[in-house]
């Protein structure tokens, strides 16, 4: 159902894994939906061929790079006794389709301690109730095993066992089409009503977007069907404002022209309701400004609080360039992510990499050192005793063939609290002070183990990114900070994903995930968004929802019918 002029019923703000949900099934529900997407549109053909075509791969507006890879740096404020403060570089994605053009198409539920967590534990039973939903986003992404085993998952499995864990190593769940490699086909998955695919090629460059036609990025199911339905999708168009109407009937939303200097190209949609989805930190941003200038007064106190880095690290182990071309080693074989095990019940590693010529992460990598006190000490002695091993061109060169990046998630209860702050000449940045209880990690024991131990596997030598030596936490999964809770109190927005005190607006996208989950949680921000648009009343139907504030019931689930069923 089409709006009229700037004027829809509702306004998506993002169209990661959360916002293409909201798009298709209110469409589905009969209401006008326009998208606001501040990333570009690619084609597949369009995505970047390595990380090194910067302004295709590259998130930097400022600079003309308009890639699907964000990059951002939330320094840290304040000190808690005893506990350092917790810078976190965060990676995230840009574009028509979010997270997912650059995502590693690996698609798990999450560990069990996410149900458990405090945090929202007590509301309901969140496994019963997200279980059918888990199965609707499964079947929409189109999840498979990896149907291989590649020189990598052969190296990882080995460290799994030599840490104890090999009875847990297992293929990777991933949202591709395998087919015939290379061969293309009518819509393999919605009955002939989806576009056409193309069998994967194993090439290892899901991360800089497959310009292939495997992957199931959310243009080729939700953001396929809802445009089909009549959904209006705006790329390189920036929400900068969310303000209740003055005559009290919903909202207005104002935009700029993505990367526009001075901001030019504004233009205010109206819209009845409001589904925040820009992904963790551009919902988190717009939120703390709308309560910063009084627009959104009513917001919880607990905004930017219990915001998750998924408790991760990232190291990994590469062959010596001289060694890997005397031994012909290439580990790009396969989709970015094949296998994984768990050396304890709430720890996850995962195998990860890039395609041929994807060099230019080499850059943030250097010596892997633990923790502790004198950290730096040790960290630059390791690089005197090898003092070109991690300096280019020698350690960018082939990089992604001759290594294997290892990915950590744990499913522990820790977190940091995201601020807003505003500096000369109005410059705005997001900042974060350590949030209550144990500090998100900047190093984990069972992944620098396990990245000693592959390097032993593959004759290599391992490695980390710089943020190590520095104390800083990074992540590829920033989480919450729009918590769930059973009250303003305890959370941002309702079991029904509504905000506190202000009826109309919605949160649906990572920024609602309320706990680490220990696993990749795109099939989770789905899943949440699945469940949560499936109790909005079709148009002009009455709300089988409780009013917002009201103590929680549990409704039957609603899973929709969905497209090719």
């Amino acid at each position: 159902m089409a709006g009229m002029g700037n004027r829809y019923d509702v306004a998506v703000i993002g169209s990661g894994f959360g916002g293409s949900v909201a798009a298709l099934r209110l469409a589905e529900k009969g209401y006008s939906v326009v998208v606001l997407e501040a990333g570009r549109r690619f084609a597949d053909h369009e995505l970047p061929e390595t990380s090194w075509r910067l302004r295709r791969y590259l998130w930097a507006p400022a600079l003309g790079c308009y890639g699907i890879q964000r990059v951002t740096l939330l320094r840290s404020v304040g000190r808690r006794a005893g506990i350092a403060p917790a810078t976190v570089l965060a990676l995230h994605g840009a574009g028509v389709g979010g997270g997912s053009l650059v995502y590693a198409n690996t698609l798990y539920e999450p560990l069990p301690a996410f149900y458990a967590d405090p945090q929202w534990r007590d509301i309901t039973d969140w496994r019963a109730e997200l279980a059918p939903y888990y199965a609707e986003a499964r079947r929409m992404l189109g999840v498979t095993t990896y149907p291989g085993e590649t020189a990598a998952d052969r190296a990882m499995r080995a460290v799994a066992e030599r840490m104890g864990a090999g009875a847990t190593f297992h293929p990777t769940p991933v949202g591709v089409y395998f087919g015939r490699p290379g061969e293309r086909v009518a819509d393999p998955y919605f009955g002939g009503a989806g576009p056409e695919r193309t069998g994967c090629l194993h090439c290892g460059a899901c991360m800089t977007g497959c310009r292939y036609g495997a992957k199931n990025s959310l243009v080729k199911n939700y953001l396929w069907f809802a445009e089909r339905l009549g959904v209006e999708v705006r790329p390189l168009t920036t929400a900068v404002a969310v303000r209740p109407a003055p005559d009290g009937a919903g909202y207005r939303v104002e935009t700029v022209r993505t990367g526009a200097w001075p901001p030019r190209h504004r233009q205010v949609v109206h819209a009845g309701q409001v589904v925040l989805a820009a992904g963790t930190i551009g919902t988190l941003r717009l939120l703390h400004r709308m309560r910063a200038v009084g627009a959104l007064p009513h917001l919880s106190s607990r905004l930017g609080a219990l915001t998750r880095t998924n408790s991760e690290a990232i190291v990994g182990a590469a062959v010596p360039f001289r060694a890997a071309r005397r031994r012909g080693v290439d580990l790009t074989e396969g989709v970015a992510i094949t296998s994984s095990f768990h050396p304890d019940p709430e720890t996850h590693l995962e195998p990860v990499r890039y395609g041929p010529g994807a060099n230019a992460m080499a850059l943030l990598l250097t010596a892997l050192v633990d923790g502790g006190p004198g950290r730096r000490r040790r960290w630059l002695a390791a690089l005197a005793r090898r003092p070109f091993a991690y300096l280019p061109p020698g350690s960018v060169r082939d990089w992604s063939r001759r290594t294997v990046i290892v990915l950590a998630m744990q499913a522990r209860d820790n977190a940091v609290t995201v601020h807003h702050r505003r500096g000369w000449f109005g410059r705005e940045r997001l900042v974060v002070s350590e949030g209550p209880g144990a500090p998100s990690p900047s190093w984990l024991p069972a992944a620098n183990e396990a990245a000693r131990l592959l390097a032993e596997e593959i004759g290599g030598r391992p490695g980390a990114p710089l943020t190590q030596p520095l104390d800083m936490s990074i992540t590829a999964h920033l989480l919450g900070g729009a918590v769930i809770g059973a009250t303003p109190e305890e959370g941002v927005v309702d079991p029904y994903h509504r905000v506190f005190g202000h009826p109309g607006l919605h949160v649906v996208d990572g920024a609602a995930v309320s706990a680490n989950l220990g696993a990749n949680p795109a099939l989770t921000i789905a899943a949440q968004a699945e469940r949560a648009l499936s109790f909005w009343p079709n148009r002009d139907e009455p709300d089988p929802r409780p009013p917002l504030g009201a103590p929680y019931v549990r409704l039957p689930s609603r899973v929709p019918s969905g497209p090719g069923r």
